[in-house]
């Protein structure tokens, strides 16, 4: 199947993306540039992995979010909090309707360029905070792009009922390097180590059993976790 995926350079779409070029016909990869804080971290890899796996790259600059929407993700928005990724506070670090604009744009160019199909790296670490990543939401978008293209385009999602361990176990098994990925959202020079995405990523390493080849600027103990599981030390 030929599909065009959604690459933003982080762990999560990184990883979808050479799991899906060793099962399908991948004919592009596409970014999104919203004025996010860590879009020039996140960018380079992106570009990075696409060039190398020989697959055209497109990078979609969105100004408008950064100009006319509120949130603490974007350069335009306050500090981007500290603490477990789960907790109430990390909503604001949500971009109202984020994977629906991005989604909407990528099914009117993978219908352009003959794709059949779209994926997107959404995870169940996702849920608790970002509505724009959850099944419901996904299924809907899925049926709107299939009833609003003469191709019917697919939205595939794979990872939607996998954690963040689990993404990190099979891209080992495919050899990825996580240092060539970008996950902080302060977009600083070096990972925070205590965002929530920080967390996130060193969690999912520890629950992975794999060593972490992140530098970051701090290490402190991890947040518990608001729904009560625990991390090994």
């Amino acid at each position: 199947m030929k599909t065009c995926v959604l690459l933003s350079g982080g762990m999560d779409s990184v990883t979808v993306f050479h799991d899906i070029l060793r099962r399908h016909e991948v004919v592009a990869a596409v970014s999104f540039d919203y004025g996010a804080k860590h879009n020039a971290r996140e960018l380079g890899f992106a570009r990075l992995h696409a060039r190398r796996s020989g697959v055209r790259h497109e990078v979609v600059t969105l100004d408008f979010i950064n100009q006319l929407f509120n949130s603490a993700l974007l350069l335009s928005g306050g500090a981007i909090p500290d603490g477990h990724y789960a907790e109430s506070n990390m909503q604001q670090t949500v971009v109202p309707f984020r994977n629906g604009i991005m989604l909407a744009i990528a099914a009117g160019y993978a219908e352009s360029i003959g794709a059949e199909a779209l994926v997107i790296a959404a995870h169940s670490g996702d849920h608790a905070i970002y509505p724009d990543c959850r099944e419901p939401f996904m299924r809907a978008m899925a049926d709107a792009m299939g009833a609003g293209t003469y191709a019917n385009i697919q939205l595939l999602r794979p990872f939607i009922d996998m954690d963040k361990a689990g993404i990190a176990r099979l891209g080992a098994e495919l050899g990825i390097d996580y240092a060539e990925t970008w996950s902080c959202y302060k977009g600083g020079p070096t990972h925070c180590g205590v965002c929530g995405t920080c967390v996130e990523r060193r969690e999912a390493f520890l629950l992975a059993g794999l060593p972490d080849p992140t530098a970051y600027e701090q290490t402190p103990p991890l947040p518990p976790d608001p729904a009560g599981k625990t991390t090994p030390c």
